[in-house]
C-alpha cells in the first residue's frame, strides 16, 4: 500500500513573500485549509508546517514556514506535494483510493482470473478498469459501475467482477 498520496503540484510563486500557486490533483480542494503539515518532493522529501492555504480561483495558494521569499519559492517550482496516508480524508463505503487499485487480482464472481488492474481511463461517464492479461493480446476495459464491481478487497489483492455480455469479446 501506498504510504503516502499526492494532492498537489507547485506550479508557480504567488507574489514577493514565499507564497507557492499549487494545482490540486485532490478531489477536494479545500482540503489544504485542514492540514498542518505537508511534505514536498523535490529531489528529496522534506515535511514543512503549513502557515496559511487559501482557494484562489482553480489553484490553492500555500505559504510553507521557512519559504518567506520569492527566491526561496522558486526552488519548489516544479514540486509535488504530498500528505501521510493517516492524513487523507476518510473514504466513504465502496470508495477506494486510485493508487490502491493498481496491481489487483482481477476475477469474475465464478473465480475465472482475469489478469491484472494495470490502468484506469477517467471519463465523465465512469471511470474504466483496463485489464492486462497474458492470455490475451487485447486489454480488457471493465466499467467502473455497480453492475460489474461486485467487490474489492484491497487486503486480499482481488477484485471480483461480473462480465456484463460483449465485455470479453
Amino acid at each position: 500500500m501506498v504510504e503516502m498520496f499526492s494532492i498537489g503540484k507547485v506550479v508557480n510563486t504567488h507574489g514577493i513573500k514565499g507564497e507557492l500557486r499549487v494545482l490540486p490533483t485532490t478531489d477536494d480542494m479545500s482540503r489544504f485549509k485542514q492540514l498542518k503539515t505537508i511534505f514536498v518532493e523535490n529531489n528529496e522529501i522534506k515535511e514543512y508546517e503549513i502557515e496559511a492555504a487559501r482557494l484562489h480561483k482553480t489553484f490553492v495558494l500555500v505559504k510553507l514556514k521557512g519559504i518567506d521569499d520569492i527566491d526561496s519559492a522558486e526552488h519548489l517550482k516544479g514540486s509535488i506535494l504530498k500528505i501521510k496516508r493517516t492524513d487523507s480524508s476518510p473514504l466513504k463505503e465502496d470508495e477506494y483510493y486510485i493508487s490502491d487499485l493498481y496491481g489487483l487480482n482481477v476475477v469474475t464472481e465464478e473465480g475465472e482470473e482475469l489478469g491484472v488492474l494495470d490502468d484506469i481511463l477517467f471519463s465523465a461517464a465512469n471511470d474504466v478498469y483496463v485489464v492486462k492479461s497474458d492470455e490475451r493480446t487485447k486489454d480488457l476495459l471493465i466499467p467502473a459501475i455497480k453492475q460489474c464491481i461486485i467487490n474489492v478487497d484491497i487486503e486480499k489483492n482481488v477484485m471480483v467482477v461480473r462480465l456484463l455480455e460483449g465485455l470479453l469479446e
